[in-house]
């Protein structure tokens, strides 16, 4: 019986650190506009996260965007190396209950910057609320 009460308080403990765990907030999914003319200067972009007015989140939040990272040692296969890299900041125009849409702010296109594959933000970059 004993035994029995311990696993239920484990279960219990597990269930209540599961909710409590912080969560990453990130880009999951971009809208842009398909123009039909060739005569356009830049592409606007609508980038949906998954943070909130319960975060509080309002319309004009800027959010800092970080791009994950994540390379093998090529001389320890065991090794993996993660780096976190600020690539720009989202200003959000709509805000939900867990959700927002955001624009571009400002996009990190300095000369003292890692080479990215893709050179706007994408589905799965990180969000923070900046706090500065």
């Amino acid at each position: 019986m004993k035994t029995l009460a311990h696993f239920i308080l484990v279960v219990i403990g597990l269930t209540l650190q599961i909710q409590v765990c912080a969560n990453d907030y990130m880009i999951y999914s971009v809208e842009h506009e398909l123009p039909m003319t060739n005569d356009v200067s830049e592409i606007q972009k609508n980038y949906y996260v998954n943070i909130g007015e319960k975060q509080g989140i309002k319309n004009g939040t800027l959010l800092d965007v970080y791009r994950i990272i994540i390379l093998n040692d090529p001389y320890d296969k065991e090794r993996r190396y993660r780096h976190k890299m600020k690539v720009g900041q989202l200003e959000v125009i709509h805000h939900d209950g867990d959700t927002s849409i955001a624009i571009t702010k400002n996009f990190n296109s300095e000369e003292k910057r890692p080479i990215l594959e893709i050179s706007s933000f994408m589905v799965g970059d990180q969000v923070s609320v900046n706090l500065n």
